[in-house]
């Protein structure tokens, strides 16, 4: 009898498809695993071509974190090299409990963190007054800008308004785990991204003026 026989109910082409996918999912994810553990046995053995695949494997999503991250006094090369040295570092403590790429991805978050860290402490600024939080309004037009232009946006703010705007809005992390990472309160996390918004709208009010956008 073929998947598709006619005798068959729906429900049936259902399951049996579903169990099929779930088999194929299940066996891509082995393979996947089985060639990440070769890969880093590999690398952990000090293979160069190894540790030459690692790299180009996942170098361009990588530098795509540290590129939100960077700011005026920090270069995403300087956290993308750092991010790197790290990893090869720490290698041999990954467990396989999850994918290799986002264990890859919360060392260079957390390179970027230590970084603006320092930044931080060497910028003056002064920081936002926890009285005067307001939930920020949605960021309107920014949708409509290209993504090199909404990282120019984002790469032009203070070090503290930039980490926790990437932390929160699109690592997804809460204030209170914010909070932990960066050794500050919740409400100066809140703080700070109200600040970030702030900052956004004007630059993005400016953006749009002196490039005659609606």
């Amino acid at each position: 009898m073929g998947l598709f026989s006619p005798i068959q109910p729906f429900s049936s082409y259902f399951s049996l498809i579903s169990k099929q996918v779930l088999i194929f999912t299940r066996s891509t994810f082995r393979q996947e695993v089985d060639t990440e553990k070769d890969l880093i046995a590999r690398c952990l053995q000090k293979d160069s071509a190894a540790q030459k695949e690692l790299y180009d494997r996942y170098a361009a999503r990588m530098y795509g974190v540290c590129r939100r991250f960077a700011g005026q006094n920090l270069e995403a090369d300087d956290i993308f090299q750092e991010g790197f040295v790290r990893v090869f570092l720490k290698l041999k403590q990954f467990r396989f409990q999850g994918p290799l790429e986002a264990w890859l991805r919360q060392i260079f978050i957390n390179t970027a963190i230590t970084l603006a860290k320092k930044e931080m402490k060497a910028s003056n600024r002064e920081p936002l007054r926890e009285d005067l939080l307001v939930e920020s309004d949605a960021l309107d037009g920014l949708e409509k800008l290209s993504l090199e232009e909404v990282l120019q946006l984002i790469h032009e703010l203070p070090a503290g308004y930039r980490t926790v705007f990437n932390l929160f809005v699109i690592e997804g992390y809460s204030h209170k785990e914010i909070g932990k990472k960066l050794g500050i309160s919740e409400n100066t996390s809140k703080s700070q991204l109200f600040g970030a918004k702030r900052c956004l709208r004007l630059k993005l009010t400016e953006y749009r003026n002196s490039n005659g956008r609606e």
